[in-house]
């Protein structure tokens, strides 16, 4: 049964079931006694492993089939929850995240069988039901053959010794020496119950790839391929890795029975390689990875590529489907109305009916409009859900104690906008963890509770929608801050010392700006912020920082609610015409040109008491501009966050509303242009990006 047509329908269920199961394992951590969360949890793997079998993922179901079998038996009462377990459930979440992952982009779920995880669950599995001692040798049956098989030094069953070195491979094991690499002899016994050897012999080759170069076999690969040899081949490998670690390696391939390997010695002179080592990484790098290229080519020749499965879907409730539904009827009926009237030339009715129905028309469009902006939208917890696990892990890598408090999870944005908020999200929540959270004797020792509290909140306001990422940590030093800044060179002492607050938090969106001490795998390399704030801006939105010293800080993101079609003021510049989006838009003023004074050599207007810079939008554009001769100046005032620019232009046309159209690379000074639209007479007008010039 070809059941391909159902891969989409596949992803999407497991990355439920994936969620499922990370939501409850971190409920299980917490509440190891709760039977709803239990039975939760078999049921989640219970599904996965049916729907993996059904797809044909045999290792995907193989996994999923150990977890269940430990959760049927905590179910039934006859073992506990307990902490190692919750970690090896934790791993095993991930390696099924892998499987998806590798599904995803190729509709295959890869060779990797994670025995290591299925025999922790099998051991814990075993200890759990007092069968410890003896269960546990059964479950890694592959290493206690390994261990057997290194005692011995059996040149019969090490037939590797007997292989056939020619002229050109004896070069290349000469050169390996010389390099500093190693040379191993390895002859791989496969269990003769084994029903797909060549699966076996591909996997174990296949495993080798990224660990070094396999220069000859026996039988030859292409002979594995075809399964023409008993139940044993032999090869040699040029690697730089160790000899445990090889053998560990392939014995971890399932229906492996045995391994032998030792060092393949065809020169004296072997034994002085290994000086030669730290000098010749580079080129053994470069060698391994052309090599293995070629391996892989021969070791992988019948597998077909496939596209990546991309998930573009969005799930509707069927109200709103029903809304729209409608809507494209009375659009239709619009459409007859007009074709009627343009039948009935004659008649006197002609021209108020015909205004009648464009503004019944203009009705529908615009409810069409926010019907299919509803469709669009998605809750943005489908974004968060992910996040209380990683902090569960961050909070063990950094030894602190740490809480994530999230709400308004159910605030909508766009499906384009929440594809591409996750990761400056995900930076936010690591710096608070790292930065923002002082550690647990510092906290105590300040009067504040153990455990730290991170919050994530998102709320609608107007036609954005705010996410803020707050702590109750130490908050940001800003004169350690400064001093950063003073170190790099990013500012002299003198600006630092006049510099206000507000300002120098604002250094830390700076690219390369981290004012952590050490470098850490979760942060100290100064791209997290830096990102952050790209990121946002390419989506049409802001950040700022607020802080306070010793209480904790808080990011503030605003974004559209939409990316498709805005609300935007038609302006002309010369000849050409521009939109700036409605939502930046604080007034318009007439201002006159004696009221335009020089701060620092800029323009500067005083508004009620505001010193607002003007940007000559001409200038900035290379637009000719037909404004010199006025005697007054038509200003737009935008803002961003709490900064306020004026925006110099020719004409006002008006308010409309605009569909956006991306432009691609056509204009490469695209940071001011956010993109196009097309007005109603087919001319094509750009819209500027406000957070690009404020």
């Amino acid at each position: 049964m070809d059941v391909s047509q159902y891969l989409e329908i596949f992803i999407d269920e497991t990355k439920e079931h994936l969620q499922s199961l990370s939501d409850q394992l971190l409920i299980l951590e917490t509440e190891p006694e709760n039977v709803e969360t239990i039975n939760e949890i078999f049921r989640a793997a219970h599904s996965l492993k049916g729907m993996a079998g059904t797809m044909g993922y045999k290792r995907m179901q193989r996994l999923t089939h150990d977890m269940e079998n430990v959760f049927s038996e905590i179910r039934n009462g006859n073992m506990k929850v307990t902490a190692d377990l919750v970690d090896v459930l934790f791993k095993g979440l991930d390696a099924l995240e892998a499987y998806l992952s590798n599904i995803q982009e190729s509709a295959d779920e890869g060779t990797e069988d994670y025995e290591d995880i299925i025999s922790q669950l099998n051991t814990i599995l075993s200890i759990g039901l007092g069968e410890g001692t003896k269960e546990q040798g059964k479950a890694v049956p592959e290493a206690a053959a390994v261990a057997a098989v290194t005692a011995q030094s059996d040149s019969g069953v090490e037939k590797f010794r007997n292989l056939n070195i020619q002229s050109y491979e004896r070069k290349a094991i000469e050169k390996a020496y010389d390099l500093g690499m190693n040379v191993f002899g390895i002859t791989v016994y496969i269990q003769e119950t084994c029903i797909l050897k060549a699966a076996r012999a591909f996997l174990v080759f296949k495993s080798l790839e990224g660990l070094g170069e396999v220069i000859k076999s026996q039988p030859d690969i292409q002979d594995i391929e075809d399964e023409k040899f008993d139940f044993d081949f032999s090869m040699v490998l040029l690697t730089k890795e160790s000899l445990e670690n090889i053998k560990k390696t392939i014995s971890n391939i399932s229906e492996i029975q045995d391994v032998y390997i030792d060092n393949l010695i065809l020169e004296p002179s072997a034994d002085d390689a290994n000086e030669t080592e730290d000098d010749n990484n580079h080129k053994q790098e470069k060698s391994g990875s052309k090599d293995t290229g070629n391996t892989k080519t021969n070791g992988a020749s019948t597998k077909q590529s496939s596209k990546p499965v991309v998930n573009r879907s969005v799930r509707v409730d069927i109200e709103k489907l029903d809304v729209l539904m409608n809507l494209v009827s009375e659009l239709i009926i619009a459409k007859n109305g007009l074709v009627s009237i343009s039948s009935s030339e004659g008649n006197s009715r002609g021209e108020s009916g015909f205004n009648e129905q464009i503004e019944y028309l203009e009705r529908v469009t615009t409810n069409l409009h926010e019907s299919v902006m509803k469709v669009r939208m998605v809750p943005i917890e489908s974004v968060t859900n992910r996040f209380p696990r990683m902090i569960r892990d961050l909070s063990k890598k950094l030894d602190k104690k740490m809480e994530l408090y999230i709400s308004g999870e159910e605030t909508e944005l766009d499906r384009t906008v929440i594809d591409e908020i996750g990761d400056p999200l995900m930076h936010l929540l690591r710096n608070a963890a790292d930065h923002g959270l002082e550690s647990n004797k510092e906290r105590i020792a300040a009067g504040k509770p153990e455990v730290g509290s991170i919050f994530l909140e998102a709320y609608q306001d107007g036609n954005n929608v705010v996410i803020e990422v707050r702590d109750d940590g130490g908050g940001i030093n800003v004169e350690k801050v400064k001093r950063k800044a003073v170190e790099k060179g990013t500012l002299t002492q003198e600006q630092a010392d006049v510099m206000s607050e507000k300002d120098a938090i604002d250094l830390l969106f700076r690219p390369s700006f981290s004012t952590a001490d050490t470098i850490s795998e979760v942060s100290g390399r100064g791209v997290g912020l830096d990102v952050v704030k790209t990121k946002i801006e390419s989506l049409g939105g802001d950040i700022e920082a607020n802080t306070k010293l010793g209480a904790g800080s808080d990011f503030i993101i605003r974004l559209p609610l939409t990316l498709a079609i805005i609300q935007a003021l038609m302006v002309e510049l010369g000849t050409e015409k521009y939109a700036i989006p409605l939502g930046s838009i604080q007034t318009i003023e007439d201002v006159k040109i004696s009221e335009i004074k020089y701060v620092h050599s800029k323009e500067v207007i005083n508004l009620r008491g505001n010193v607002i810079p003007i940007i000559r939008l001409d200038k900035v554009l290379d637009v000719e501009s037909n404004h010199e001769e006025a005697d007054n100046l038509t200003v737009v005032i935008v803002s961003k966050g709490d900064r306020l620019a004026g925006l110099v232009i020719d004409n006002l046309i008006g308010q409309q509303e605009i569909v956006i159209k991306s432009i691609g690379k056509y204009i490469t000074n695209n940071k001011i242009i956010g993109g196009a639209t097309i007005l109603g007479d087919g001319e094509v007008a750009l819209i500027l990006d406000v957070n690009t010039l404020v």
